[in-house]
């Protein structure tokens, strides 16, 4: 009688247990799907913006800008400051910070004041985004950590691919608030949901004891934000400006290495990096940014002026990746628990390798299908690279760094898209305008054939790059290194 006492007793403790892990999973799904909505939905209320306010798009643009600067700049400072201060109390505070500041985008009289308003939203997002990983690692078993951080994939890929077309019918029928309005109830809803299911106690121990790193997370604040202006202004045409930013951010990367190995309790424990793994794993994930950033920036102009498609074909056509990364993400977490998150990792690099290969040959002859059939391989292996890559790196992480490291995990990635908008764009607008010769839409369609194919012949040497990575960083799989648990 005891004993089946105490097995339902035990039964009845594993439910709850596996109940109250659902409901964690289900709060950090939605903090991811706030955080990439924030980022995609704005972007198609700058027509509007520019008749409302009477601007420029240079100046429009900071509203994009703005929020994605924030949480560059930032997310490895909220990592450190969860893993000191606890990770329940500082995701709450990202999730309460970016609802009210989407309040105050949604009301802001002027221009300047919503990308003010904007820059608050993104410092919620960035806290939101470095401790959902954080969480996952902690909360969830290691045989289901790939599942897990699948289903945060998936939900920042519907983020993605719902802000755009979720953004235009509600500048349609409401005008350009509703866009920053609608995080409102969303936000609410998320903020209780976390409030109820977020377990407490997750604070280190270690790393409650030392003080904030103040002049190192300066440093590398005014670092992040040098590099992310030069890779951003002048859209895409390097000048004095920019160069002299890239200098600034090599000498503030020297100023920062130097700080972190002269304070007691450092912003980033730099001894992590020397675990090759870790390393690669930053490396790659940078990589594979930039290389998914020109599908972003690249493809609507093969897809208008290649293919000759209208604007309404050239939004559904496009609506393809993020589709396949939503539907390909619960599968690669399925994958990486099954056969190895680092087996995986080398899987989706050599699809991705193949499907960048594929868009580079641009065969407009094809139609639709030169574009659809390899942007389906490359979403896939991006899906599982990115299950496979974060729960590789989550799942070895010591309990002291999990929000740092997951914070500086995100912001290879955030600096992987900032780079690839310029030089991707870059190396499409030089190809483009070396391949046309005289006018009309023969011309254009051969000028952004060539263009696609010369961004994405570089695209593919990056991923094979990657690729070289992944297969070093295997031989160490197995093996536990200083600040890898």
């Amino acid at each position: 009688m005891a004993v089946a006492a105490q097995d339902r007793q035990g039964l009845i403790s594993a439910s709850q247990q596996k109940q109250s892990v659902g409901w964690t999973l289900a709060s950090l799904s939605l903090a991811t799907l706030l955080s990439s909505l924030g980022t995609s939905i704005a972007s198609v209320g700058l027509p509007s913006l520019m008749q409302t306010f009477g601007a420029s798009f240079q100046a429009v643009q900071w509203v994009v800008l703005a929020y994605l600067l924030a949480i560059t700049t930032l997310i490895v400072s909220a990592g450190r400051l969860a893993d000191m201060f606890g990770r329940r109390p500082l995701l709450l505070g990202g999730i309460a910070l970016f609802t009210s500041a989407s309040v105050l985008c949604g009301l802001a009289p002027t221009l300047w004041l919503l990308i003010a308003a904007r820059a608050v939203q993104g410092l919620g997002a960035a806290l939101m985004m470095a401790l959902t990983l954080a969480f996952v690692a902690e909360t969830v078993s290691k045989e289901r950590t790939g599942s897990a951080m699948g289903l945060l994939g998936a939900m920042s890929a519907i983020g993605t691919t719902l802000g755009p077309s979720l953004g235009g019918l509600l500048i349609a029928g409401l005008g350009w608030r509703a866009i920053f309005l609608v995080n409102v109830p969303l936000g609410l809803m998320t903020f209780a949901l976390a409030w109820r299911a977020l377990p407490a106690g997750n604070k280190s121990a270690q790393a409650a004891q030392g003080k904030f790193d103040a002049i190192g997370t300066v440093l590398l604040t005014v670092t992040l934000a040098a590099y992310a202006l030069a890779m951003t202004l002048g859209r895409g045409h390097f000048g004095v400006l920019n160069i002299g930013l890239l200098a600034a951010t090599a000498l503030g990367i020297g100023l920062f290495a130097i700080a972190q190995k002269r304070v007691k309790n450092p912003l980033v424990q730099l001894a992590s990096f020397r675990d090759p793994r870790l390393s690669a794993s930053l490396v790659m994930s940078l990589i594979v940014a930039t290389v998914m950033m020109a599908t972003l920036v690249v493809a609507p102009f093969y897809l208008s002026r290649g293919l000759g498609l209208d604007a309404a074909m050239v939004g559904v056509v496009l609506s393809t990746g993020p589709l396949v990364s939503t539907l390909s993400a619960l599968l690669a977490g399925r994958l990486s628990d099954r056969f190895g998150a680092h087996r995986m990792m080398v899987a989706g690099l050599t699809t991705l390798a193949t499907g960048t290969f594929l868009l580079s040959l641009a065969m407009t002859k094809l139609g639709i299908a030169s574009y659809v059939i390899p942007i389906m391989v490359t979403c896939f292996g991006y899906a599982l690279f990115q299950t496979s890559s974060n729960a590789a790196v989550m799942s070895g992480v010591g309990a002291g760094e999990r929000g740092v490291i997951s914070g500086v995990l995100n912001l290879s990635r955030n600096l992987g898209l900032v780079t690839g908008a310029s030089l991707m764009g870059a190396i499409f607008a030089v190809a483009s305008n070396g391949a046309r010769q005289g006018t009309g839409q023969d011309v254009l369609s051969s000028a952004a054939a060539r263009g696609m194919q010369v961004t994405f012949e570089t695209a593919t040497a990056l991923a094979l790059a990657a690729l070289l990575l992944a297969l070093f960083s295997l031989r160490f799989a197995g093996r536990t290194q200083p600040g890898i648990a």
